[in-house]
């Protein structure tokens, strides 16, 4: 646990302690899930437990007032038996869980700008795949904020429910491009990985333009793509045979030649920046952030094959930040939409009229909370609303100042 977590830990207990039976969501075939908590300090996790009213919930939770609270994705005859195999399993629900700190290039030291990028992604696996491309049907669709990093889409259509791991797997590698060669897909029928790769395409041009430009984001840029190619080495179909900060120079310099942008557009089998300059063009965009094959980018993977998995229960307090886990429509996933859910405003549990100074202990932090903003280094030191206070010292980047 972070310092200075213990003053905090009192007031997750005062806002279960607020709430009454009927303020708390619980998931359908309630009685068939198993329970985990995470309590505070260094206690093990409290686990297999099962609930039969939803009032023996919230007296757990007024009781303890943990640091986190998930139940089982999946259902159960008898959810509170400590042998998973003695639980009798009966099916479980699909979950996609998308992680902003998985992105390539996106870090969580700037809050803000990574819940901007998943939730694109999340709008992204929704609109461009579980709808047109699975068929997935919007009465089943349940997505909620995770309190932290990213969305979680839970999907619980019957006919789906007894999938097996490998089934399930299946989905999450077409959804990360496993397995995808990305000029096959461009001369295919229209797809969402198809739209996904052209977008990618238009992204490293740019980005390309950029080095060739020289401006002041050029050195950041290089770095950027640079950076790419190091994740993409490992991969099983990567096909770069050498690589270099100098050699994303050269094809920056080739790919400010708009003709030769126009014939790969026309044929992508043509090698128009050199044998290798082309291999890491095709490189770099699997690898960009509007693409991302093959690397969990998207979702989680884990989450979605283990039809055994616990997730953060909707209406809890995520105790490595103090946001609420909270359930929104699926159109308010939607960025671009008329009115797009934002976690920065909406999830926080605590007053803003007290106030705490909290000094920096983390280099290049960026925070935005209602209306506060927090941005510096170590030793800054700022005056700040009880929400903002939690998030900082429970995220490990601040203290509070007695």
């Amino acid at each position: 646990m972070v310092e200075g977590w213990s003053r905090f830990a009192l007031r997750f207990g005062d806002y279960y302690r607020s709430k009454s039976v009927d303020d708390i969501w619980t998931p359908p075939r309630f009685k068939n899930r198993e329970w985990m908590f995470i309590p505070w300090g260094s206690k093990p996790p409290d686990r297999h437990r099962g609930f039969r009213e939803k009032k023996d919930l919230l007296q757990y939770l007024q009781q303890r007032g943990p640091h986190s609270c998930f139940h089982s994705t999946a259902y159960y005859d008898t959810p509170s038996e400590r042998n998973m195999s003695e639980k009798g399993w009966k099916g479980a629900d699909l979950i996609f869980d998308l992680d902003g700190d998985h992105l390539p290039g996106v870090s969580d030291n700037d809050f803000p700008s990574m819940i901007e990028k998943i939730q694109e992604q999340a709008w992204t696996l929704w609109s461009e795949f579980l709808l047109p491309e699975f068929g997935f049907d919007e009465k089943y669709i349940q997505t909620s904020f995770s309190g932290h990093r990213g969305f979680h889409i839970h999907y619980r259509n019957p006919g789906l429910l007894h999938l097996d791991s490998n089934a399930r797997r299946q989905l999450v590698n077409h959804i990360r491009g496993e397995g995808i060669n990305v000029q096959t897909v461009l001369s295919g029928p229209q797809s969402g990985w198809q739209n996904r790769i052209q977008n990618g395409m238009e992204s490293i041009t740019t980005k390309l333009n950029i080095i060739e430009s020289g401006g002041a984001q050029a050195k950041e840029t290089l770095e950027e793509l640079h950076g790419i190619i190091e994740k993409r080495k490992n991969s099983h179909d990567f096909t770069v045979k050498s690589y270099s900060k100098n050699r994303i120079k050269e094809l920056a310099e080739s790919a400010s030649d708009n003709q030769r942008i126009s014939r790969l557009m026309e044929d992508n089998s043509l090698r128009v920046f050199g044998d290798q300059n082309t291999s890491i063009f095709w490189e770099l965009i699997k690898g960009d952030t509007s693409v991302v094959l093959g690397n969990a980018g998207e979702t989680d993977e884990s989450v979605t094959v283990d039809t055994k998995r616990v997730i953060r229960w909707i209406g809890s307090l995520h105790g490595k930040c103090g946001l609420r886990v909270t359930e929104m429509p699926l159109e308010r996933l939607n960025p671009e939409g008329v009115n797009p859910f934002n976690p920065l405003l909406e999830t926080t549990a605590f007053s803003s009229s007290k106030k705490f100074d909290v000094t920096i202990n983390r280099d290049d932090v960026r925070m935005e909370l209602g209306d506060e903003i927090v941005e510096g280094s170590i030793g800054k030191t700022f005056n700040v609303s009880e929400g903002m206070a939690t998030f900082l010292v429970l995220k490990g980047w601040g203290v509070i100042e007695n």
